[in-house]
């Protein structure tokens, strides 16, 4: 069994794992002792922070660990607002209308805007399932468990949740969009610069990045082909967002012009959908399967299992082993989505 807990220090090593694995082009998980133990503990900070009533520079982070053995599956997490500490940058795609009507010429054009509009936001981020756990309902798991959090606390983020989408790059972390900017503005490789955005230093962004609107149409032809793609193996996790309802408003990452998708907190499919129910543990025949979350921020569970539930008095039957997974007991509640 799956099971998605809060990350803690003693997990740093499987950490370390997982941003290794993740390659390149994944910022939010930089290969740095440093600042990947530094993230763990504004985590820990995060979870215990009490009496949170709108979002500020929480960052909670988690890892879904397999219940029998204990090995770390993989990672996943929500920053409560992102901009405030460390500016957020993107791109905005806008289109504009030259047009002569003596000449009878008009042509239209679009442009890449340069802003930190998704300042404030909340993000979901840090998704990333180790290729040997990837199958079944695990991939559901690590990302619905984020809008099961979502739905019991919203008071913790924002109106309207975001996530940014890793852009097209190959094997040997070259983005073809970066290539352009390189070549204009820069005079560090993709890989350097994810780094250093990984690790917090963003400071070479502002000091060179152009200010003024970039022509898209004059771009290398290879660096229009990515503007708004997804890396392969992103796309998973791009059409389960979607399914949830997100939508991309052409804003597209400054590296590599992967796209940004966002959904306003109440229309995601699964905060919608889920159901806040009342637990009895008691062994069932129940054939249905249910993504499940405990109701504790602090001591945050989520796992996915065979449930039972009664609509007519708001209940739902756990297993034992589930229930314990999620350290439930009889009359606690748990957020149950059905899969």
């Amino acid at each position: 069994m799956l099971v998605v807990r809060p990350i803690a220090m003693s997990d740093y090593e499987a950490l370390h794992t997982c941003a290794v694995e993740s390659g390149h082009g994944f910022t939010s998980l930089p290969v740095n002792e440093e600042l990947l133990k530094n993230r763990i503990q504004h985590s820990e900070y995060s979870f215990a922070k009490a009496n949170v009533t709108e979002p500020y520079d929480e960052g909670y982070l988690m890892v879904g660990y397999d219940s029998e053995t204990g090995e770390i599956a993989g990672t996943t997490g929500i920053e409560a607002a992102v901009g405030w500490d460390v500016p957020f940058y993107s791109y905005h795609i806008s289109t504009i209308v030259h047009h002569s009507r003596k000449l009878n010429v008009k042509n239209t054009v679009k442009l890449l805007t340069f802003g930190n509009n998704y300042t404030g936001y909340s993000e979901v981020c840090s998704l990333f399932l180790r290729p040997q756990f990837r199958g079944g309902l695990n991939g559901r798991l690590l990302s619905k468990c984020r809008f099961l959090m979502l739905a019991e606390h919203p008071q913790r983020f924002s109106q309207t949740i975001f996530a940014e989408m890793r852009g097209v790059c190959d094997e040997q972390g070259n983005s073809p969009f970066w290539q352009w900017l390189q070549q204009h503005f820069f005079s560090i490789d993709f890989t350097m610069a994810d780094y250093l955005t990984g690790i917090g230093n963003k400071g070479f962004i502002a000091d060179l990045m152009p200010k003024l609107p970039i022509y898209i149409n004059l771009l290398s032809k290879e660096a229009q082909a990515v503007i708004g793609q997804v890396h392969d193996n992103t796309r998973p996790a791009l059409s389960l967002l979607k399914k949830e309802g997100f939508v991309c408003r052409n804003y597209v990452d400054i590296f590599d012009a992967g796209p940004a998708v966002e959904c306003d907190l109440e229309h995601i499919a699964s905060v919608r959908d889920s159901l806040r129910l009342k637990v009895k543990v008691v062994e069932h025949t129940s054939a249905q399967w249910f993504l499940i979350a405990n109701t504790s921020f602090t001591q945050f569970r989520a796992t996915a299992a065979k449930a039972a539930v009664n609509h007519e008095n708001h209940s739902v039957m756990l297993a034992p082993d589930v229930a314990a997974a999620l350290q439930v007991q009889d009359d606690d509640f748990v957020r149950v989505l059905a899969q």
